[in-house]
């Protein structure tokens, strides 16, 4: 059997139960994806256009870092990512998650909150940081998706 980690972002702590209930059901390791500078909700105000948040997503390249990493990456074989959905795609720290290791051979899944949006760009914005993955199609949850549809479509992605 594969081993599978799910790795999360989340900066109010919504995104944190999601993956929490997946790491769960698939038996899967747990990791936060913690920044260096935690988010404040001043950071995270987007109406703000010179919030924090706003002005890492106002630029692409933007890359904001981490304070910690996966000690053993190389024992994974399917990684799922959950993150909050930020303006339409995944928060940029995902993208400084992503471009910390090589992830030939291994198999990518992301999934998301939002208050209500798609996926949009996601993957677009993300494949170039999935060093040497397949990075799957990704699907927005609610944090309270009952653990049974979760898991559901969790083994079908692991298919």
């Amino acid at each position: 059997m594969s081993k599978v980690l799910a790795a999360y972002f989340s900066a109010s702590g919504t995104t944190a139960k999601l993956a929490a209930n997946l790491a769960s059901v698939l038996d899967a390791d747990l990791h936060e994806i913690q920044p260096k500078i935690p988010y404040t909700s001043a950071d995270l105000d987007w109406m703000n256009k010179k919030s924090r948040s706003s002005v890492e997503m106002n630029d692409k390249s933007f890359r904001p870092a981490i304070a910690n990493k996966v000690e053993n990456m190389e024992a994974y074989d399917t990684i799922f990512v959950a993150f909050p959905i930020w303006w339409y795609v995944a928060p940029t720290i995902i993208n400084s998650f992503l471009e910390q290791y090589d992830f030939s051979g291994k198999t990518i899944i992301p999934l998301a909150t939002s208050g209500g949006s798609g996926m949009g760009k996601t993957n677009q914005e993300l494949a170039p940081s999935c060093h040497g993955a397949v990075l799957k199609e990704g699907k927005v949850f609610s944090a309270n998706t009952d653990k049974n549809t979760l898991k559901t479509w969790a083994e079908n992605m692991l298919k």
